[in-house]
């Protein structure tokens, strides 16, 4: 991965920032997102590139997006973070709770490449790489026993997969687009979708919190979930029989984003680096490394490489959730979801 984000960097040259300024080469730029694979590519690619051509020092802390969201309100007053790489979900709870600043139009100028989907209310903030959420299943396992592969949520509440299937927790993302996946099922109402989600807990042998449930498809415990696009592909590439299916109901989008801290310590630098973040050299090796679909117009995948992951075709197809909704309905549906799903 590493070898690949550098390459990039050296494509885009001085497009990813401007020259350095004296007040830039005095600030530490603090870059707050992702941990294990994002934050490896993070450390020994992009942000090197970046360092040498800003003149800046960057540092970056790894943690779940809920727990940077936490950092950001627990720095209010004083924020020590620059910029924040988090999902769209506890995006939208930063933005309301006024922790997120505008990005500006003349210096992130990759703006107006950015897809529709990728785009956020009032640009506050912005989509840097996307996937989906949907069904996924040991390709394998199903032809063997005879099961088509999974079309709809509902399908993962065949008998046949009794104590086969994990579930994600409510806790996380995945856990929210399952609900919801149910809910579109149904009639649309929160009330359908737990009656679904239900349905398929009876054949759950466990509720994952990690958003990783790789180990119990390679251990066997499981053979089918609802997870992301991009992790399915990411462990099919261990040579596992691992697919991803868009369910009829529609995928939802899962955004990871890019923000801007309110109040940064260096908010120029800032505006610059998510700027660098939507150049379509670093677009494209992302989505070669990670199988993340490119938020902008203008990367440009192989056709192998496009087969992979979220292209401008299925995100046309995906409606993304409504994370004012969801989030403030979470905390009750979260102790709905404890007492009638996780028995």
């Amino acid at each position: 991965m590493t070898r690949l984000l550098a390459a990039a960097l050296a494509l885009i040259g001085l497009t990813a920032c401007a020259p350095p300024s004296p007040t830039a080469s005095a600030g530490k730029l603090v870059v707050a997102g992702y941990g294990g694979s994002y934050q490896e590519a993070f450390e020994q690619a992009v942000l090197p590139g970046f360092e040498k051509e800003c003149g800046c020092q960057v540092t970056y802390i790894a943690g779940s997006s809920t727990d940077t969201v936490a950092k950001l309100k627990a720095q209010k007053d004083a924020p020590q973070i620059d910029v924040a790489l988090i999902d769209d979900g506890p995006q939208a709870q930063a933005a309301a709770a006024g922790l997120l600043a505008g990005l500006d139009p003349a210096a992130v100028t990759r703006l107006a490449k950015v897809e529709k989907v990728a785009r956020l209310p009032g640009d506050v903030g912005v989509g840097f790489a996307m996937t989906a959420t949907g069904l996924a299943y040991n390709s394998k396992w199903y032809a063997d026993n005879g099961l088509p592969a999974p079309r709809k949520l509902s399908d993962l509440a065949d008998p046949k997969l009794k104590g086969k299937v994990v579930l994600p927790s409510i806790s996380n993302t995945y856990g929210v687009g399952a609900l919801m996946l149910a809910a579109r099922e149904g009639d649309g109402t929160v009330e359908s979708g737990f009656a679904g989600i239900k349905k398929v807990a009876a054949n759950a042998f466990t509720f994952d919190t990690t958003a990783d449930v790789s180990n119990y498809f390679l251990q066997g415990q499981a053979v089918a979930s609802v997870w992301g696009g991009s992790r399915v592909e990411t462990l099919a590439d261990k040579n596992f029989p691992i697919k991803f299916a868009y369910p009829e109901e529609g995928a939802i989008p899962l955004l990871a984003t890019a923000n801007v801290v309110k109040g940064a310590p260096h908010p120029d630098l800032a505006q610059k680096f998510v700027n660098a973040l939507l150049e379509p050299a670093i677009q494209q090796k992302l989505a070669a490394e990670g199988y993340d679909g490119p938020t902008v117009t203008d990367a440009t995948l192989d056709a192998a490489l496009a087969a992979r992951v979220v292209g401008p075709e299925q995100a046309a197809g995906m409606t993304p959730l409504d994370w004012k909704d969801v989030n403030g309905n979470r905390a009750a549906w979260t102790d709905r979801w404890t007492k009638e799903v996780e028995q």
